[in-house]
């Protein structure tokens, strides 16, 4: 019988108006809830501040801790038929605890964005190194790849990070399953409602400031693009908003210069369909942007890199323009700003990316009998994968018996 009661171990409180991996987690969350599973919510993490709202989505809680036996007095109690890892780091250290506790339990991944492909591309740019040598060399990668195979199944939010997996390192398909950002499909009329290109202005920046590539991007801004900006459109102003603006950041304020920090908003939208223009300079990461989602929703064109865009698109018209070259991308930045024709098509090519790359009803059955084919033949698909049994031999070796050294010694 197919049951349906899952345990997603979070590696924080998601929060969905800060970062691009809450918004994700609420899609998931919001998936399971409308296939009727009964979802129980648990997290290492301390900070709830700007967290969904658990309570209101009938979901149970728990806090728990790492190397605590409490925790598997949890798991038996909630009996769970699926176990979701937010990000391998929950597998690493929660993993071993599924498997010895609930030996039946759908082990799933959510990568969020590989990190070892991030990490390596941060490398790469500081260092200036080959990013391909980093990767096969990287003690990340030795973790999340090992992380993947221990798990019955894992969700890849991009594609190109998808082909990376099965090409360079070989992870059968069975094992993996592309489940992008699941979103609501939005009308022309959609972005009619909002503000017109006569009554936005200035441009937004946002992001994360926690996450690296988004720092490096508002120092990008700071020093190699706005002031060229400005010279050409001296009126407009720079607005750049993000959780956790450290005192580094917040020095970037400058009221003369039209660049101006802003911090955490709580509500995207309000000042999304105010501003004409969404500036996204990144130079490395992984995964999906949130930002760039956001630009597409509200009706905001914008101007990225290739990175930005990566596995954004499908290789459809672009919702603003996607330049790498500095001095392009002050241009074409300009460019959308003051041509309302262009700015007008942009904002249409958003609406057909939403609807055609990232439509919730392009996934969510797939997911779900995905997860139904391996429930009815567990055994059979473990089997299959004898990489993932071997290293879940060995980190039951290693991890369970380091783990409770630590809880006696904690003692």
């Amino acid at each position: 019988m197919y049951m349906k009661n899952v345990l997603i171990i979070g590696f924080v409180w998601p929060e969905p108006n800060a970062t691009a991996a809450g918004s994700r987690m609420l899609q998931l969350i919001e998936l399971f809830k409308n296939s009727n599973f009964k979802i129980t919510f648990v997290s290492t993490a301390s900070n709830k501040h700007k967290s969904i709202d658990f309570e209101k989505l009938s979901i149970q809680t728990f806090n728990i801790k790492i190397n605590d036996a409490g925790f598997d007095v949890i798991l038996k109690e909630i009996n769970p038929n699926i176990v979701l890892f937010d990000r391998f780091l929950t597998e690493e250290q929660f993993g071993w605890r599924v498997s010895n506790c609930c030996p039946n339990a759908i082990k799933i991944l959510d990568t969020e964005d590989l990190h070892f492909l991030r990490k390596a591309r941060q490398n790469a740019f500081k260092n200036n190194k080959n990013i391909t040598e980093i990767i096969k060399k990287s003690e990340l990668s030795y973790r999340e790849i090992a992380s993947i195979y221990r798990s019955d199944l894992t969700l890849v939010i991009s594609k190109y990070e998808l082909k990376l997996l099965k090409k360079t390192f070989k992870i059968d398909t069975s094992l993996l399953l592309y489940i992008p950002f699941l979103l609501n499909e939005i009308s022309i009329e959609n972005t009619l409602n909002y503000p017109s290109f006569t009554e936005r202005k200035d441009f937004i920046s946002i992001g994360n400031f926690l996450h690296e590539p988004n720092w490096r991007a508002t120092l990008t801004l700071k020093n190699d693009i706005w002031p060229k900006i400005k010279l050409k459109l001296p009126d407009a102003k720079l607005n750049i908003y993000g959780a956790y603006a450290s005192n580094k950041v917040l020095q970037l304020h400058n009221e003369k210069e039209g660049f101006l920090i802003k911090g955490w908003v709580q509500n995207l939208e309000d000042v999304f369909i105010k501003s004409r223009v969404c500036l996204a300079p990144l130079q490395f990461g992984a995964g999906l942007k949130g930002k760039l989602i956001d630009s597409m929703l509200y009706g905001t064109p914008n101007v990225t890199t290739s990175i930005g865009a990566e596995a954004m698109h499908k290789k459809l018209a672009w919702n603003g323009f996607i330049e790498d070259d500095l001095n392009n991308f002050i241009e074409k930045s300009v460019e959308l700003y003051t041509k309302e024709e262009i700015w007008l098509q942009s904002q249409l090519n958003g609406v057909t990316i939403i609807n055609k790359v990232f439509s919730k009803t392009l996934f969510e059955s797939k997911f779900i009998n995905k997860i139904i084919r391996i429930q009815g033949n567990l055994a059979n698909h473990r089997l299959k994968n004898f990489i993932g049994s071997m290293l879940q031999h060995h980190s039951l070796k290693s991890s369970m018996y380091l783990s409770k050294w630590i809880e006696e010694k904690n003692k």
